[in-house]
């Protein structure tokens, strides 16, 4: 196997647990909280949070855990990455990402395809979504530049915690899961009708994290560690 399929299937693996893990959460959390959203919602982002602490720890030295089209892009924009790898990994994150749905669905005893129907939409809704991703591309690029690689799980994992909190959105920042969201019913699901305005406010997000880390960091490429 390749350095870029074991890569691929990295990608594929820790995506899929990813959004297994936020859908998952989503489900238990609303059952247990007897309708209590704020509780559900603290179960959802606890969750998330920490799966993502441990898929870029064990992940990261195979595919950089990227898990998401935002990072794959900020990586090519900042030459970490090939054209045609980059769009390998987006369309392995896409395709985990629905499955990662699916599986949770399925733990549940689910229909495994659900079309969402949580209304998430409006301009707040959709600065939520440019600020969260332009916040987590920033920790990552950041934190990869000044911190040791090591620092990078607990980093993001850290402020995607945060960020389930201070975003109206409840800061979905990742193309893949916004899309694969759009197929539960569940606390964390969205509507397809949705996903749109989610979709670019995120790579919005991108333009600007861009834009910043060009101006903090530099252009040029880095040698320290592969970003998560």
């Amino acid at each position: 196997m390749t350095r870029l399929h074991r890569a691929l299937l990295a990608e594929a693996i820790g995506t899929a647990a990813l959004l297994a893990t936020v859908v998952g959460s989503g489900i238990m959390g609303a059952h247990l909280s007897d309708g209590n959203e704020a509780i559900a919602l603290l179960a959802n982002a606890s969750a998330t949070a920490g799966v993502l602490y441990v898929l870029i720890t064990v992940l990261g030295p195979i595919s950089g855990a990227h898990f998401n089209p935002a990072v794959t892009l900020a990586m090519r924009l900042r030459g970490e990455m090939r054209s045609g790898e980059a769009a390998a990994y987006v369309a392995v994150q896409l395709l985990a990402a629905v499955a990662g749905v699916m599986l949770a669905h399925a733990m549940f005893d689910q229909a495994w395809m659900q079309p969402g129907a949580r209304v998430r939409t409006g301009a707040g809704q959709w600065l939520s979504e440019g600020v969260a991703t332009t916040g987590l591309l920033l920790t990552i690029l950041l934190g990869l530049r000044h911190r040791a690689s090591s620092a990078v799980p607990a980093l993001v994992g850290s402020y995607i915690f945060a960020a389930y909190w201070f975003t109206a959105s409840t800061s979905f920042a990742n193309p893949a899961v916004t899309l694969a969201r759009s197929l539960t019913q569940s606390f964390s699901g969205i509507r397809p009708t949705d996903v749109a305005g989610f979709v670019l406010a995120q790579f919005a997000g991108v333009v600007v994290a861009h834009a910043l880390a060009a101006a903090l960091l530099g252009n040029g490429r880095r040698s320290e560690a592969r970003a998560p």
